[in-house]
């Protein structure tokens, strides 16, 4: 792991789809802490949390991992203090609701749509 910048003092958002074992995750959060960051928080969009994940998340030196519920958690997983889950229901409500109505949803894939929508 290296890391490019300077992140002295900073606080470092590490960002990734999917985290399985949470590897890749720890490695980064512990390259930015050595490189002298002050914070380190982590986002996916589907936290799978499979194996070792989280004893490696908890034994890390990120401060916090936020991810969505489109995955439940283990039981550990929801007794991990680092870990945040948010919900994407208000997210698919309004696809949910244009195939039940048969409408179109294309219009919820047009970024200006969704910024007026928030």
């Amino acid at each position: 792991m290296n890391v490019i910048g300077d992140v002295q003092g900073r606080t470092c958002i590490l960002q990734d789809d999917i985290i399985d074992t949470a590897g890749t995750i720890q490695k980064g959060a512990s390259a930015l802490k050595a490189a002298g960051a002050d914070r380190v928080l982590a986002c996916a969009v589907h936290g799978v949390l499979s194996g070792p994940a989280i004893e490696r998340i908890e034994n890390s030196p990120l401060d916090q991992l936020i991810v969505t519920n489109t995955i439940q958690l283990s039981g550990n997983g929801q007794q991990c203090k680092k870990i945040v889950v948010l919900s994407v229901a208000r997210l698919a409500r309004p696809g949910d609701s244009s195939i039940h109505e048969e409408t179109s949803v294309s219009s919820l894939f047009c970024v200006e749509d969704l910024w007026t929508r928030r």
